[in-house]
């Protein structure tokens, strides 16, 4: 199943071609518009001429960090994400064998892919379990108890990058997510 999730169909092509860019995509998806988030790993391929995580992993440090913060940067924070960058191709090529896409495939159960997830720098609870739903809906792997480890995020509807599909329904995820940050808001302010 091809991605659509950056608007731009060369980056989307990268991110339907290669399990890892998709995972760098979603880790670089915090504090930074989504579809710029996941155009990341395109401007990573594009620059570094790989995205194969050992070769990102054994790159210095500093020229790699210089490489994503030119512009047009991989993030609003480009020196910090670099580096996550590079810790997250370590753990894939220490624990992977380089193959991104075994992470999800070889989890036993959705709680063992949530774990998984995790255990990833950059990933929380709440990221990770946008990513189990995202591999769920976009490339059907659906391990026992998916749906329930990732909560609301397994139903229909617009709630994440998991249920982006094209330019239509990123808005309407942005505006599930405007409607929520506006709801949590009103709760919070004292009546």
């Amino acid at each position: 199943m091809a991605i659509h999730i950056t608007g731009d169909d060369a980056a989307d092509q990268v991110l339907t071609d290669d399990p890892f860019a998709l995972l760098v995509g979603m880790m670089l998806d915090q504090q930074y518009p989504m579809e710029h988030a996941f155009r990341g790993p395109a401007k990573v391929l594009e620059r570094f001429g790989s995205l194969e995580p050992a070769r990102i992993a054994a790159a210095d440090p500093e020229e790699f960090a210089s490489l994503c913060a030119t512009p047009p940067a991989i993030h609003r924070f480009p020196g910090s994400m670099a580096a996550r960058l590079q810790d997250l191709a370590r753990i894939v090529t220490d624990e992977y064998d380089g193959h991104a896409e075994r992470l999800w495939l070889e989890a036993t159960d959705g709680k063992d892919l949530l774990k998984r997830v995790m255990a990833l720098p950059g990933f929380g609870k709440q990221k990770a379990q946008i990513f189990v739903a995202l591999v769920a809906k976009q490339l059907d792997v659906r391990p026992e108890g998916w749906d329930a480890v990732v909560g609301d995020y397994s139903q229909e509807g617009y709630r994440s990058v998991a249920d982006v599909v094209d330019t239509t329904s990123l808005q309407k995820v942005r505006d599930f997510k405007k409607q929520k940050k506006a709801a949590a808001k009103q709760a919070s302010a004292p009546s």
